[in-house]
């Protein structure tokens, strides 16, 4: 059945929009082009789309031709403003950006692991009311990252043992103080897709971010979708049993896991086997993971570095094969603190030895946007809920 004409507008200007997202701004033509639409089809929606408030003429191509020269038509950035929090066990980080993604102000803020739960709770809340109204905008959504399960039903943070009740708190008090769509999701997976956007997996659809930092875990992103299990824990590898460790990890801890070899506290231990010290400030904490510190130190050569990165990439190597060997992904991405500082050397290590593992051939890329990835992917979050609501223009 055809879709109706109203249907068929709103196909076309969602269209439209996300191509003046990826690519604008862009020219009536250019539309055309790109959209394989009519002339009158395009004149129509640009006009639904000026009249709508989410377009603009933001400039003029500059190609020489004679008569005027075509209006170049962009995505009105202020038609919503987001906001992203990234949320340690320590800390809260906060940024606000409009409908394209730039940053307008951001903010970050320890907190006390004594720091009770509402006061906690509260002190991150008023931190992105502050952050917000410094920007000057008025919130339409907010993306939070946060470790822990997302319940996939409800859509919430789910109590976790280990991790600070004032991050559940926290996202109450958002939804219930700000008149603005308020969404969770687990940190890793924010990362995941961030670095499909706009990071190392640009090019992948099917591929597995594992996260090393203070501790570990992986997202599993297949044929561009995130898959989250059915009850939110699709990636928790750090209770991975694997060969090497003391025991094996229980329901309730994940020592004797694979977390047990590539957790920052291990991997410092391993370097300091060789010869390499956690740099003097570098504190586990909340901030940078020393872990991440003795990888690049190892790779400027310090102590017996090559022996040491050997010893990592072949602990990293044995999670990577039992993933691959259930999803044969094609691709790992080694992300977080510690991927991002190992970078393409370690990323070869650890593909070396995971084809010696495996018979399934796997690249393994390092991740590009660091520790930052969870922010950025929040903010994608943020935009994209506001797009789902916005680029649905009535008509």
């Amino acid at each position: 059945m055809p879709a109706s004409p109203s249907t068929a507008r709103a196909i076309n200007d969602r269209l439209a929009l996300r191509l003046l997202q990826q690519d604008g701004p862009l020219t009536a033509a250019q539309l055309k082009t790109r959209t394989g639409l009519s002339r009158p089809t395009v004149a129509d929606l640009v006009e639904r789309l000026q009249g709508a408030g989410l377009i603009r003429v933001v400039g003029e191509a500059g190609a020489e031709r004679r008569g005027p020269n075509a209006r170049l038509y962009g995505i009105a950035a202020d038609r919503a403003h987001l906001a992203a929090l990234d949320v340690r066990t320590g800390s809260v980080a906060v940024v606000v950006a409009d409908l394209l993604g730039a940053t307008l102000a951001e903010a970050t803020l320890p907190i006390a692991g004594d720091t009770g739960t509402e006061a906690a709770a509260e002190q991150a809340a008023a931190l992105l009311e502050r952050t917000a109204r410094e920007a000057g905008a008025a919130l339409h959504s907010v993306g939070i990252g946060a470790p822990g399960l997302i319940d996939p039903v409800t859509g919430e943070l789910r109590d976790t043992t280990g991790l600070p009740a004032w991050h559940r708190r926290l996202v109450r008090v958002l939804q219930q103080r700000l008149p603005a769509t308020v969404l969770v999701e687990n940190e890793t997976n924010l990362a995941a897709v961030a670095e499909h956007r706009g990071g190392a997996a640009r090019d992948r659809d099917t591929f597995v971010l594992f996260w090393l930092g203070h501790g570990v875990g992986a997202a599993v992103m297949l044929d561009g979708k995130l898959r989250r299990g059915v009850s939110g824990g699709a990636g928790e590898i750090g209770f991975l049993p694997v060969p090497g460790t003391s025991g094996t990890p229980s329901a309730v801890n994940c020592e004797g896991g694979f977390h047990s070899l590539v957790g920052s506290g291990p991997v410092c231990e391993l370097a300091a086997v060789h010869g390499i010290a956690v740099p003097p400030g570098a504190a586990e904490g909340d901030k940078e993971p020393g872990a991440a510190a003795v990888v690049r130190a190892a790779l400027a050569g310090e102590g017996e570095s090559e022996a040491f990165l050997d010893a990592l990439a072949e602990r990293i190597a044995l999670g990577a094969a039992a993933v691959t060997a259930v999803l044969d992904p094609g691709c790992v991405l080694l992300a977080g603190e510690v991927g991002h500082a190992g970078g393409d050397a370690l990323a070869a290590r650890v593909e070396e030895r995971l084809a010696g593992m495996s018979p399934l051939r796997t690249e393994v890329r390092a991740g590009r946007l660091g520790g930052g990835a969870v922010l950025r992917g929040a903010l994608l979050a943020a935009r994209d809920a506001a797009q789902d609501d916005l680029f649905t223009p009535a008509g």
